[in-house]
């Protein structure tokens, strides 16, 4: 982590209110809560929490997800990490022995437990290729903090990337130089990755049979509505891509924050089908 946004994340916690509320988070766990619950637990008017919770989501500090009409906030631990590890770093002028332990928990990348911590391989599919499992990958390759390597495919891959979704990735300096609009074939060839997860995010793509894929990853639909199929004028269309986005953003950051290392396989994949079936909960919600 560079010092602005390290000044950032201060800044924003430099507040009581703010910092209960990250504190209250930080106690629900990856779920988070949403922001009624947190202003009635600190006793804070609605609209105030609103103001504070969004100064910690400007700061990297919380992510959000919406369920319905209610919004979710959650503590983005990669980025409660980087801080740490900004903080403890140079501590005891290089000696973590004289820190008691403070490096090792602050230090994600240096201290023990990162060691053994896994890289996770995840592979988003669609049908085209060409939108939807493109943003995904780019998503997620920047917000995994590292801990995970993204890639997409697609059964019958367009050969090109949708320019509105290119676009729209460069608007949120999100790096896209090595997109490419590729076959799932390239994953089931010999020497390809081997996943830990394969995620679905259109339904054609899910109803498909899909190729034997290395080391039987761990798979689940993700099922986002098609971007380049709505209809009406290019803004309607734009809005479209956006609202992808945020709904593959959002779902994403979940599965960012799950505890992997420490959930059993049945416990680990009942979260993941939930991440996508949160759509059709809204769906019913919003209905």
């Amino acid at each position: 982590m560079d010092e602005g946004p390290a000044i950032a994340a201060l800044a924003a916690l430099a507040n009581d209110v703010r910092l209960r509320a990250f504190r209250l988070l930080v106690k629900a766990g990856p779920s988070g809560a949403c922001s009624g619950d947190i202003a009635g637990a600190l006793g804070v008017p609605p609209t105030g929490m609103s103001f504070h919770l969004a100064a910690l989501e400007r700061a990297g500090l919380v992510v959000t997800r919406r369920e319905g009409r209610r919004i979710f906030y959650a503590v983005h631990y990669e980025a409660m990490r980087r801080l740490l590890t900004f903080l403890t770093e140079d501590c005891c002028d290089g000696r973590p022995e004289l820190c008691g332990g403070i490096v090792a928990a602050g230090n994600g990348e240096r201290g023990e437990a990162a060691m053994s911590e896994k890289t996770y391989d995840v592979l988003f599919l669609c049908t085209g290729n060409s939108a939807r499992s493109i943003m995904a990958e780019a998503i997620l390759n920047r917000g995994g903090g590292g801990r995970f390597k993204a890639y997409s495919a697609g059964s019958q891959p367009k050969g090109e990337v949708h320019p509105y979704a290119l676009e729209l990735l460069r608007n949120l300096n999100y790096i896209t130089d090595d997109l490419r609009s590729k076959s799932w074939d390239e994953f089931a060839a010999p020497g390809a990755p081997e996943m830990d997860f394969v995620f679905t995010v259109c339904d054609s793509a899910a109803a498909e049979t899909c190729p034997v894929w290395p080391g039987q990853p761990m798979t689940a639909h993700w099922g986002v509505p098609d971007p380049a199929a709505a209809d009406g004028n290019e803004s309607v269309i734009r809005a479209a891509f956006a609202d992808s986005c945020r709904m593959l953003t959002n779902r994403i950051s979940i599965f960012t924050n799950l505890p992997i290392a420490s959930l059993d396989h049945l416990t680990l994949q009942k979260r993941l089908s939930e991440i996508g079936a949160r759509r059709e909960q809204a769906a019913r919600e919003s209905a």
